[in-house]
């Protein structure tokens, strides 16, 4: 399992047009096999701040992912509306409850 998140900063007034462009690739992400979970959060502080946490059941789901053509539209929807670019890390497990991802 892998767990990867996101950091996405959307110019200011785009912060719902980057919602809607995550739910749709979301809904079409989460029937990939290899994705166990796929959420995004937004920071109350600065609305126009997300995180996207993915969670991977095998590392090679991550290239598998970026070669659909949900996740090709998802970018190009939302390059254009980013403030800079969005930043990654990748972690692993240490406590995930199987409720809580499944």
């Amino acid at each position: 399992m892998l767990i990867v998140i996101v950091n996405v900063h959307v110019k200011p007034g785009f912060e719902e047009a980057f919602k809607q462009a995550f739910i749709q690739n979301a809904e079409n992400s989460l029937k990939e096999p290899g994705i166990a979970r796929f959420n995004v959060i937004q920071q109350t502080a600065d609305p126009a701040r997300f995180a996207l946490i993915e969670i991977y059941r095998e590392p090679d789901a991550i290239a598998r992912h970026k070669e659909t053509a949900h996740y090709k539209a998802w970018k190009e929807a939302v390059e254009p509306i980013m403030a800079e670019p969005r930043t990654r890390g990748e972690f692993s497990p240490v406590f995930l409850p199987a409720e809580d991802w499944k």
